[in-house]
């Protein structure tokens, strides 16, 4: 990506048109579900959805200076991927995922850790990922970071 990417509209704009309308449509999907209390940011040169510092002024252990994150979606070279901490975190998120994965696509789910990979544009379960993203509430996922990952 472009050094310049400020804004998810600057993100979005440098997509192949392809993977623009996926992104968007995958952009609002996430924004229409997302709990109060994360943000939309640009967070590691993809979009990012976040806990800003006046909710949890600590930040991410890694870099206190970044806000905590949650969630990202990226357009990779190869596929399209969701990045979601919760699943990473929470083993009845990820059995839940696995399951309604399963019913509702034609393909086999391609995941590591927290990275949900969509090789396939045509099967991509959006109203699934509208389901994960309430899932975690922002305080609840606070609860999870300072207990899983920030010990």
């Amino acid at each position: 990506m472009p050094s310049n990417i400020e804004t998810p509209e600057d993100y979005i704009a440098t997509l192949a048109p392809e993977r623009k309308k996926i992104i968007a449509k995958l952009r609002d999907t996430i924004k229409k579900n997302l709990p109060k209390g994360f943000e939309e940011i640009i967070n590691y040169g993809m979009l990012g959805y976040v806990i800003p510092h006046k909710l949890y002024p600590k930040g991410y252990h890694a870099d206190p200076k970044l806000p905590l994150p949650f969630m990202n979606l990226a357009s990779q070279k190869n596929f399209i991927a969701l990045y979601h901490m919760g699943i990473y975190a929470d083993k009845e998120i990820l059995a839940w995922f696995q399951n309604e994965y399963a019913k509702n696509c034609k393909t086999k789910l391609d995941m590591g850790k927290s990275c949900i990979r969509f090789k396939n544009l045509e099967d991509i379960p959006f109203a699934l990922i509208g389901n994960l993203v309430k899932k975690i509430k922002a305080k609840d996922w606070i609860q999870l970071y300072e207990g899983q990952i920030r010990k």
